[in-house]
């Protein structure tokens, strides 16, 4: 079984986030980061601090880039060069172009590529698309997710649209992923994205997105983001409606998805129990799993480059008001390599 010899690439918070996962899996660790933080890690961490992108690329198995969006495309094809998989924080690339120029490279170099696409890990939204899969929802019309946290000020990019793509991007990306996953193919979107888009952010900053999504399948789903001031708590909802009922959930009123509709077995609620291990540590374990030569993981490069495709024409949509069609199509491509 090949070794997991993790070079970390950026030492903020999403590298927090990821580094339990790895150690618990037994990977060794090394992180390179270019403003300091590395060595912050290393005092509550089983890790080494590379000097240099190349010593940390030159001595890996797998590269976790957990750096800002503009940043990943050259990181990824660096890692690939040198030999390595790579786990990529979200979005895979600002520009549907440079998700797919990571795709292929992944593909070219015999490498794999997975997206941090972690809400497909949480398990409210694993038993949400079980639900659908299974026909308890009958044929699905409409769904709703919202998404609420704090402006991520504690960074300047994330306000900088020219870097994150803003709101509709870097946060709502999740959701609009999430509403591929269950429904299919996006044709058209029309977003709106309000609030403080310009770097810097103070502490009290708010901005809001929406977007509705028509997919192939004939469902209409509308995605909805918050970043609030600090004190905002981090909430996500649903609401699905089909033929049979409803389903809902929201994580800050109760821990279960309840459905709604007819008499008999469909009207059963889904028990959600203990929510268990951790999404994050799920979504690495299955990504490790793939690297080392094991099944394929829940999300794959594209997807990662379905993605970034739907969050460029939201964001088109939101500079002229209108409704934007969405190539959503996947590539005709082996892509094997990047799963």
């Amino acid at each position: 079984m090949k070794r997991l010899d993790v070079a970390m690439i950026g030492a903020g918070f999403i590298a927090r986030t990821h580094l339990p996962a790895w150690i618990a899996l037994g990977a060794r660790v090394r992180v390179f980061s270019t403003d300091g933080q590395a060595a912050r890690l290393a005092e509550d961490f089983p890790i080494t601090e590379a000097a240099t992108l190349e010593e940390a690329l030159g001595w890996a198995t797998v590269v976790d880039i957990c750096t800002p969006t503009a940043t990943h495309r050259d990181i990824a094809l660096a890692a690939f060069e040198a030999g390595a998989d790579v786990l990529c924080e979200k979005p895979l690339a600002l520009a549907p172009a440079d998700a797919l120029e990571m795709a292929c490279a992944a593909d070219k170099a015999g490498r794999q590529l997975y997206p941090g696409h972690v809400v497909r890990f949480f398990p409210a939204y694993v038993r949400l698309r079980d639900a659908i899969r299974s026909g308890a929802l009958g044929r699905v019309a409409v769904a709703r997710f919202t998404r609420t946290g704090r402006y991520p000020t504690w960074s300047n990019w994330f306000a900088d649209t020219a870097l994150s793509g803003g709101i509709v991007t870097d946060q709502m990306l999740h959701d609009m992923d999430i509403a591929r996953w269950l429904f299919g193919d996006v044709v058209s979107i029309h977003a709106t994205q309000r609030g403080h888009l310009t770097a810097p952010a103070p502490e009290e900053a708010v901005a809001t997105g929406s977007a509705t999504l028509t997919h192939a399948s004939g469902v209409i789903s509308q995605v909805l983001g918050v970043w609030g001031p600090p004190a905002t708590p981090f909430r996500y909802t649903f609401h699905i409606a089909g033929s049979n009922g409803t389903l809902t959930h929201d994580s800050l009123a109760h821990p279960s998805l309840r459905l709604i509709g007819q008499t008999g077995d469909h009207a059963a609620g889904v028990p959600t129990g203990d929510f268990g291990e951790d999404p994050f540590a799920t979504q690495i374990r299955e990504f490790a799993t793939a690297f080392q030569g094991g099944s394929a993981p829940r999300v794959t490069a594209l997807d990662g480059v379905a993605a970034v495709r739907i969050a460029a024409a939201a964001r088109q949509s939101v500079a002229t008001g209108l409704a934007v069609a969405v190539d959503d199509a996947c590539p005709p491509t082996s892509m094997e390599g990047s799963r």
